[in-house]
């Protein structure tokens, strides 16, 4: 009876964060520029990670009976927690560097011009 729980609720989590994977990329093809996409991804990938590797964990804790591979995978997920979200301003920032101005709901620029999205991105202030 415990197995047939534990199984139900691994292959949920793992649903659940296929689930948000395939929003991710739909919300790749849906939004309108950079900002928005790169926003879509960053989110749903991670929270699809998240609900995963906690259906693995479950997996390997109670049905393999290894918890070795429980913390193999946790580590995957801290390595991915950290690892995406730093890539994911990294982008955003060189976008902004490189003059990719963002855009509002309707496709007009926010910003004034590029080199105000250059300005904007620059961590310290020109002298």
């Amino acid at each position: 009876m415990f197995d047939w729980i534990i199984w139900l609720l691994s292959w949920l989590f793992i649903g659940t964060g296929c689930v948000f994977i395939v929003a991710g990329a739909i919300g790749l093809f849906r939004m309108p520029d950079l900002y928005t996409r790169l926003h879509a991804a960053s989110v749903t990938d991670t929270g699809g990670a998240i609900f995963i590797i906690l259906g693995l964990v479950l997996q390997a804790v109670f049905v393999e009976h290894n918890p070795i591979a429980a913390i193999k995978v946790v580590l995957i997920l801290f390595f991915t927690l950290f690892t995406a979200p730093t890539a994911s301003h990294a982008l955003a920032k060189t976008a902004l560097l490189s003059g990719h101005v963002p855009t509002d709901e309707n496709g007009d620029p926010i910003l004034d011009s590029s080199e105000t999205a250059q300005k904007l991105a620059r961590s310290r202030p020109e002298k």
